[in-house]
């Protein structure tokens, strides 16, 4: 199963490399062509569920998505068009890093506050329940490094970086649900109870996105 999905993945992104060939990196074509591939299989799932085998679904996956030469024509013209790359990746990489400013400050709020209520010699549990900002950093900051243009790799689609941010903060969260009930308690047994759904959800979660995601590093 996993085997089949990885090659539609796979054949779809060789179709949209073919029809945007020799058209040069941008982010703006990487975006466009993600957009497009989640679109293409969407399709070719809707057409399995009619009956068509793979080969057809993918052929009439294709065909339903038109005349792609007016956003092959765009693409060329954005592409030589230097002051709107620079535009569209600044634009881009203010919202990454907004993310890691804001993530990497709640993390360090969520690292000092139970330091200090260590140190006030507050109740165990209150001093891990304090790292729950640093929870919340972990998912913020995890966004953001993932929008990122970079030098060396494209910012992931947004929607597939919320995806990953999820799965970060459930198995942040997890971990956090096992300290707080397991101090609260202290009992093992507890703590492995109240981690193991939001553990196996960000785990299950993180290797599905990782197996079928697209290559993000640009041609040096």
């Amino acid at each position: 199963m996993e085997n089949r999905e990885k090659a539609k993945h796979n054949r779809v992104h060789r179709y949209l490399d073919d029809v945007f060939a020799n058209m040069g990196e941008s982010q703006q074509l990487y975006d466009l062509k993600e957009e497009l591939a989640t679109n293409m299989k969407e399709k070719i799932a809707d057409y399995k569920i009619r009956g068509l085998d793979e080969d057809q679904a993918f052929k009439e996956a294709a065909a339903s998505m038109g005349d792609l030469t007016g956003l092959v024509e765009d693409m060329r013209k954005a592409g030589q068009d230097e002051t709107k790359q620079t535009v569209y990746s600044s634009w881009t990489n203010r919202i990454g890093a907004t993310g890691i400013v804001i993530g990497s400050l709640l993390i360090l709020f969520g690292l000092l506050t139970p330091l200090m209520l260590y140190f006030m010699n507050a109740p165990a549990v209150s001093v891990v329940g304090a790292s729950i900002f640093a929870v919340a950093g972990g998912t913020v900051l995890t966004y953001g490094a993932l929008t990122m243009d970079t030098k060396k790799k494209f910012a992931m689609n947004r929607i597939r970086a919320l995806l990953y941010t999820a799965a970060v903060g459930l198995v942040l969260f997890g971990i956090f649900a096992a300290g707080t009930s397991g101090f609260a308690t202290n009992e093992a047994f507890i703590a492995v109870a109240a981690s193991m759904s939001f553990l196996l959800g960000g785990v299950g979660l993180f290797l599905a996105l990782f197996f079928t995601g697209n290559d993000r590093r640009k041609k040096q």
